[in-house]
């Protein structure tokens, strides 16, 4: 079965909103026990958390739109781009001292959200293309 070029899109919306949302439950709740295994800073993990809300409802908001915005998923893609950059500027900079445990935490969400990114930024081609004919 083919999906059409608005539904990938709503399903690599989905998709990243599932992740981010569970991801802002995980950090939120269990920063403080999460900060001892992952030898991150507390107020990091639960500021990711809070900063996941609202992107998550942005998500939300693109995924129940009857036709998505191009210019609202080019800022969640953007958004996701810079997650993934910040995440891997933060595991070179020496400011924080991660168990390897921590490093894998950083590095598999930064995959995530560039997965993510990818699954847009070809959905969104596919929508616009689709559109344009």
């Amino acid at each position: 079965m083919s999906l059409s070029p608005d539904s990938a899109l709503r399903r690599a919306l989905m998709l990243d909103a599932v992740m981010s949302g569970a991801c802002a439950i995980l950090l939120l709740a269990g920063a403080s026990v999460l900060a001892g295994l992952l030898g991150l800073p507390e107020t990091l993990l639960f500021g990711s958390g809070l900063v996941f809300v609202p992107f998550v409802a942005l998500l939300l908001w693109l995924m129940r739109a009857a036709s998505p915005p191009a210019a609202g998923v080019r800022a969640v893609i953007a958004i996701n781009l810079a997650w993934a950059a910040s995440s891997a500027a933060l595991l070179l900079s020496g400011l924080v001292d991660p168990t390897p445990l921590g490093t894998a935490f950083v590095i598999a969400q930064a995959a995530a959200v560039l997965v993510f990114a990818a699954l847009q930024i070809g959905a969104l081609k596919r929508t616009a293309s689709l559109r344009a004919a």
